[in-house]
């Protein structure tokens, strides 16, 4: 591993012997705009009287938290909002949702699977909107779910990634005399993973479906949306630190998008950590049967005891 200053790595992976397969699905499980995963797990609508700009009341007008709280004899206090992907049109909520809720959960992590709305139904800003009211909520209701609302982070995957980063890179600290309590709260995560993630929305790689999705076919020039929702170009010091993964030769979502934010957060002197395996497919999740990309959880898992996030409470 080559050590950069400010606690700032970057590392690529050789494909190991054995033939990448598929990501490891329920079977059954069809990724749509309603996250059904989880079955009659606990969950919690985020706005219950119904959400801004909600053009209906149908399940997916209905954004909400699946909950999965880590063991009591394990939890440590940290807590991860979890986004999966779908390009902005559906939500991959098994593999990418609660597959990856059960891992944090091993972790001493509770996980937060987030169901955020889609196009064609809903564009910005109601994913962002979500997003952030998730992460104010997990927090007002810090005591609850048992976690540290100074340790709350979030997960993403591929447009959920670009979706966290949104989240990291576009915050506020709350409104204190909001008479809504959860909206007292701050929306900055703590720390990022983002794997495999849409960053860019202005560059010769973008993914052109998230585009599409997020912003419609032909967005307002005026409002200049594409570079405002454009991650990379919003990196700050106040930016959380950061956990990518990635694959070089990842054919939906190009592996620059990864690159560009990671050297953002070099720039901006974020602590960072970016891992690129030479070889793999898009949408892996935690490529459970891959002996090469399955790497990347105990990386991840590594770097958030490094920083300190898994401490007892």
């Amino acid at each position: 591993m080559e050590r950069l200053a400010l606690g700032l790595a970057v590392v690529l992976f050789a494909p190991s012997p054995a033939r990448p397969e598929t990501p490891a699905k329920e079977a059954g499980y069809k990724s749509s705009p309603e996250d059904t995963a989880h079955g009659d797990r606990e969950f919690a609508l985020l706005w219950p009287e119904g959400a801004p700009g909600a053009v209906a009341a149908e399940a997916v007008d209905r954004p909400k938290i699946t909950v999965y709280r880590a063991s009591a004899d394990g939890a440590n206090g940290a807590a991860a909002v979890v986004c999966p992907g779908g390009g902005y049109r559906n939500l991959a909520s098994d593999h990418e949702g609660k597959q990856v809720a059960r891992w944090l959960n091993t972790l001493g992590m509770s996980a937060f699977v987030l169901q955020y709305r889609v196009g064609p139904r809903y564009r910005h800003p109601a994913p962002l909107q979500d997003v952030q009211r998730a992460l104010r909520l997990v927090r007002a209701r810090a005591k609850d779910f048992g976690v540290d609302p100074g340790r709350v982070g979030v997960v993403g995957f591929s447009a959920g990634g670009h979706l966290a980063s949104t989240a990291g890179t576009h915050f506020d600290e709350g409104r204190p005399d909001a008479t809504d309590p959860v909206e007292r709260m701050g929306s900055r995560p703590d720390f990022m993973v983002l794997a495999y993630p849409v960053i860019s929305m202005t560059s010769a790689f973008t993914h052109q479906g998230s585009l599409g999705a997020l912003l419609g076919e032909h967005p307002d020039a005026r409002l200049r949306l594409p570079e405002e929702l454009s991650s990379e170009r919003h990196v700050t010091e106040r930016t959380p630190p950061t956990f990518l993964f990635h694959t070089s030769d990842d054919p939906v979502v190009p592996v620059e998008n990864s690159i560009v934010f990671y050297r953002a957060l070099v720039a901006a002197h974020v602590p960072a950590e970016l891992h690129v395996f030479a070889k793999g497919p898009h949408g892996v999740g935690l490529a459970p049967r891959d002996s090469s990309l399955s790497l990347w959880p105990g990386l991840c898992g590594a770097w958030v005891q490094a920083l300190g996030l898994l401490r007892p409470r």
